[in-house]
């Protein structure tokens, strides 16, 4: 079936550039595009569906690459307690930070998860979302870890969007490993993703690498038994201090290095050489009042492709809009709006293994699109909240969200 869509422009993010189409046309066949370019040229046929889009501007669905939507309870009261003064090593000794949250996770069951994680999905969805990597990392043990991914794929089953579920088990350390994060890094390597990968529940292998966190040499552990299984690598690295965890994920030619505020020119050398697409998060650098910005001029020099995401999370991006994540780039990182939107599209999409069919609009990619009412592309980094006036379309299919 055959579906024409018209009288609309189209910045279709081909290349990260908005490569924009005036007066133009696209021809849909079920899933797929077949067909974009200008109205007047459009080809004839006895389409099953002709869609007048009203002179919108028309982008890719945008991609949230990034996000930690599935977690249990809720910490506005430590967000409370730090405007207040208190520190957060003060919240952590009282049992606070990632500890609660990994408390609240395991308290709940698969569907009250299921049930708080949708409405923050929603959220994201409303906004014109088509396409979501959900981590895991806050069960920090088989049956919880298992937990969280299976929610993971039921969000996808029930909601309108695309759902790549990451295992990050290498998140933080336990209670039950205190002082003993060796041992929890085989019982992750040879248990954890094992049993989590022949489940199905895995499309990608994350970890957290940091002073605070784990090593980069028991990140390398995590990532060499990933590699076996036959499961790409996405790192967070580089967030609070330099230990070249980048340059670490460019060696396994990770998908993605995520927050990046620390890391070097070398490091951004690295990443260009090997593909790995840097994944910036202004939420957390907003919300932590970080100060040390992500190396911009370096990642431009040496063309490493740049992602935007929400980092959506209870912690450090309690965000539930993209679109805001687009202004923070532009205001916090200088970047242009062009660069966000390619950021939230086709590098974002590059940054899930997803680039050969999402994240653009051309000839043989998936028909995930956004007809917003707006006067320019530029709109989209530019308002502050509120909801756009839009036309979300999934694989060829309006939905409702």
């Amino acid at each position: 079936m055959k579906t024409l869509w018209q009288h609309c422009h189209v910045a279709t993010m081909a290349h990260g550039k908005y490569s924009i189409i005036e007066d133009a046309a696209m021809v849909t066949a079920g899933s797929l595009i077949e067909w974009i370019g200008p109205r007047s040229q459009a080809p004839t046929a006895d389409y099953a569906q002709v869609h007048d889009l009203q002179g919108a501007w028309v982008t890719p669905g945008l991609i949230d690459c990034h996000t930690h939507t599935v977690f249990g309870g809720n910490r506005s009261g430590e967000f409370e307690q730090r405007l207040e003064g208190v520190s957060y090593a003060e919240i952590a000794a009282k049992g606070g930070g990632i500890a609660s949250t990994v408390r609240a996770t395991r308290a709940a069951t698969e569907d009250e998860l299921f049930e708080s994680s949708r409405k923050r999905l929603r959220s994201l969805l409303r906004d014109g979302v088509t396409t979501v990597e959900i981590k895991s990392g806050y069960g920090l043990d088989l049956a919880n870890e298992r937990k969280m991914l299976r929610v993971a794929r039921r969000l996808g089953e029930a909601l309108p969007v695309s759902v790549r579920a990451t295992c990050l088990a290498a998140h933080a350390l336990p209670p039950e490993y205190k002082d003993r994060a060796d041992a929890y890094i085989e019982h992750i390597c040879t248990e954890m993703l094992p049993a989590l990968a022949a489940e199905g529940l895995v499309d990608a292998v994350d970890a957290f690498c940091e002073y605070l966190a784990f090593s980069p040499e028991q990140v390398e552990r995590v990532f060499q038994v990933a590699q076996q299984l036959g499961l790409p690598v996405k790192l967070h690295a580089e967030q609070l201090s330099s230990l070249h965890g980048s340059s670490l994920a460019a060696r396994y030619h990770a998908l993605s290095a995520d927050h990046l505020e620390f890391m070097t020119e070398a490091d951004a050398i690295a990443m260009a050489a090997s593909g790995t697409v840097a994944v910036l998060l202004p939420g957390a650098f907003y919300f932590l009042r970080e100060t040390q910005l992500p190396p911009m001029d370096a990642l431009r020099k040496h063309g490493v492709k740049i992602a935007i995401a929400s980092d959506l999370n209870p912690g450090t991006s309690p965000a539930l809009s993209v679109r805001l994540m687009l202004n923070m780039a532009c205001t916090l990182f200088r970047m242009t709006p062009e660069e966000a939107l390619a950021g939230a599209t086709q590098h974002a999409a590059t940054a899930l293994g997803m680039g050969d069919s999402h994240g653009s609009l051309e000839v043989g990619k998936v028909a995930d699109f956004v007809a917003w009412q707006i006067d320019r592309p530029a709109d989209l980094a530019y308002w502050l909240g509120g909801e756009l006036d839009k036309r979300v379309v999934r694989h060829g299919v309006d939905v409702t969200v």
